[in-house]
C-alpha cells in the first residue's frame, strides 16, 4: 500500500517562497470568527532561501532564523487549527502538517523547531489505556524538539499531564488565536533549548566530579607504616581543572626498614600522559615490594615505559631515593632528573651530586643508573621535586627561577622555622607569584624529614 503524501498546509511567506494567489486562496489558514488577517509588509528575508540542519539546542535565538511549527493532527476534513503565525520579528512562521506519526516522522527534520501535537491521535503499539501514548512517541521520536501538546476545553487534565510528562506546554484548541499561539512557540522553543543547555551543563559537572574522584583515586598514599620518617607532599597539575598530571611520586617502606622515595615527571601535560606517570607510580611500587632497586628497577621502568607510551618520543625523568633503616645514609638514582635537595641544622641547604646522572628513562636502550652512596646524618630534611618547580619565570625578566634560586628560597623559608606541609605550600606558591599567576608545566614536590 503506497505510503500517504503528507500535506503541506500554505501560509503567507510559505517554505520554498511565496505561494502563487490561486493555491493561496484554496489552501489559506482560515481564522477565528470575527478576525481577519493583518497585510503585513514585505522585509528583506522574505526572499531568502529556508534555513536547514538548525537543530533546536543550538544556540541560534528566534529573531534570526525563521521558525518551523511540524502540526501533528488527524484532520481528515481538512479544516485547520492553526491561524496565521509570526515570529517576535514579525515575520511568519513555516507550518508542516502530518495527518499521523508516520508522516510526522518523514518531516521531522532539523529545521523544525517545535510540535504541536493533538494528544487524541493513537499511538502505534501503545497500549490503549495510556492516555499520552502518543505523546510519549513522540517524545522519544524527537527528544531535541519544543512539544506543545493540544487537547480540547474539557480535557485540561490530561494537558497538565503532558507537561509533566515532557511537554513544554499544552494549549487548548477552541482558544487558539495567532498571537497567543505564536508566543507560545517561541517561549516553548526557548524553554527547550534552556532546558537542553541546563542538561548539558549538569552532565558536564557529573563527568568532571566522577573525573576528580578517579584522578583523586589515582594519587599515591604513602606506605610509611613503622618509619619514624615524617613525609609531606604537595602537586599541583598544569592542566586547567585536573588533579592529576604528567608527574607522579611515591614512598615505601619494604619489611628490612628500608624507606624508598621516587619522583618522576612525564614529558607532556595531558591526560595521556597522567596516565603513564600513573602506569610508571604502581610499576615502581610493585617492582621496589619485589626488592629491586638502583639500575635493575630503572632499567625494568624502562622496559615498561616503551611498551606502554603512545609514541616512541615520549620519556620519563625520574630520581630514586633508598634511605636505610638507620635513616644516616641513602641510595641516590638519577635519570635525567634534577638532584634532590638536603637540608640539615646548623648548614645551609644544598643539591645532592649529580654527576653520575643517568639518562631520562626511554631515550637510549641499554641505558645504565649509577647508584650513589650519600650521608644524610643524624638529622635532616631530604626534598624531591619535579622541574615545574624551577622552570617558572622570574618577575617580568623573562630569566627562570632555576635550581640557584629555589636552593635560595628554601633555605629563606627554612630560616623563618617552616617545616613539613607548610614548607612545601609557602614554597610552591611563592613560586607561582614570582611567575606572576599559574604555573604552566605540573609541580610535584615531597619532603622526608628525619628528627631525633
Amino acid at each position: 500500500m503506497p505510503a500517504p503524501v503528507p500535506r503541506q498546509r500554505a501560509i503567507p511567506a510559505a517554505e520554498g517562497g511565496q505561494a502563487p494567489a490561486a493555491a493561496q486562496n484554496e489552501s489559506a489558514l482560515e481564522l477565528p470568527e470575527n478576525r481577519t488577517a493583518a497585510p503585513r509588509a514585505a522585509t528583506p528575508s522574505d526572499d531568502a532561501p529556508a534555513r536547514t540542519g538548525t537543530t533546536p539546542d543550538k544556540a541560534e535565538t528566534t529573531t534570526h532564523t525563521h521558525l518551523t511549527l511540524l502540526l501533528i493532527e488527524n484532520d481528515p476534513g481538512g479544516s485547520p487549527v492553526v491561524p496565521d503565525l509570526v515570529d517576535q520579528s514579525g515575520r511568519p512562521m513555516r507550518v508542516r502538517t502530518a495527518r499521523n506519526l508516520t508522516e510526522a516522522e518523514r518531516l521531522l527534520t532539523d529545521d523544525v523547531h517545535c510540535i504541536l501535537l493533538d494528544l487524541a491521535l493513537p499511538a502505534p503499539g501503545r497500549g490503549a489505556d495510556d492516555e499520552l501514548a502518543v505523546l510519549r512517541h513522540v517524545l522519544e521520536l524527537a527528544p531535541r524538539h519544543a512539544v506543545l501538546a493540544l487537547t480540547g476545553a474539557d480535557d485540561t487534565e490530561r494537558g497538565a499531564e503532558a507537561v509533566r510528562v515532557g511537554a513544554q506546554d499544552y494549549l487548548v484548541r477552541d482558544e487558539l488565536d495567532g498571537r497567543l499561539l505564536s508566543r507560545a512557540i517561541r517561549y516553548a522553543v526557548e524553554r527547550k533549548r534552556s532546558d537542553s543547555a541546563e542538561r548539558r551543563l549538569a552532565e558536564g559537572r557529573l563527568r568532571a566530579q566522577e573525573n576528580r574522584r578517579l584522578e583523586r583515586g589515582l594519587l599515591p598514599t604513602p606506605l610509611l607504616d613503622g618509619s619514624p620518617l615524617r613525609f609531606a607532599a604537595r602537586y599541583r597539575p598544569g592542566r586547567s581543572r585536573a588533579l592529576l598530571g604528567g608527574d607522579f611520586y611515591d614512598v615505601v617502606r619494604t619489611p628490612d626498614g628500608t624507606v624508598h622515595a621516587m619522583i618522576g615527571d612525564v614529558c607532556g601535560h595531558g591526560p595521556d600522559e597522567a596516565a603513564l606517570g600513573v602506569e610508571l607510580r604502581i610499576a615502581w611500587r610493585a617492582l621496589t615490594l619485589a626488592g629491586l632497586c638502583g639500575d635493575q628497577l630503572l632499567s625494568t621502568l624502562q622496559q615498561v615505559l616503551e611498551h606502554e607510551r603512545p609514541d616512541d618520543e615520549i620519556f620519563a625523568t625520574l630520581c630514586t631515593v633508598d634511605i636505610a633503616p638507620d635513616g644516616r645514609r641513602a641510595g641516590l638514582c638519577l635519570a635525567g632528573h634534577p638532584s634532590p635537595l638536603l637540608a640539615r641544622p646548623g648548614m645551609p641547604a644544598r643539591l645532592l651530586p649529580y654527576d653520575n646522572n643517568g639518562p631520562a628513562l626511554g631515550l637510549l636502550p641499554g641505558a645504565r643508573w649509577p647508584r650513589m652512596q650519600v650521608e644524610l646524618g643524624a638529622e635532616w630534611s631530604l626534598m624531591l621535586y619535579t622541574d615545574g618547580l624551577i622552570e617558572g619565570r622570574v618577575g617580568d625578566t623573562g630569566e627562570r627561577l632555576g635550581q640557584d634560586g629555589m636552593v635560595e628560597m628554601i633555605r629563606r623559608r627554612l630560616a623563618e622555622g617552616l617545616s613539613g606541609e607548610e614548607l612545601l605550600r609557602t614554597a610552591v606558591n611563592e613560586v607561582r607569584d614570582l611567575n606572576g599567576g599559574e604555573l604552566t608545566d605540573d609541580v610535584a614536590v615531597l619532603l622526608l624529614d628525619r628528627t631525633r
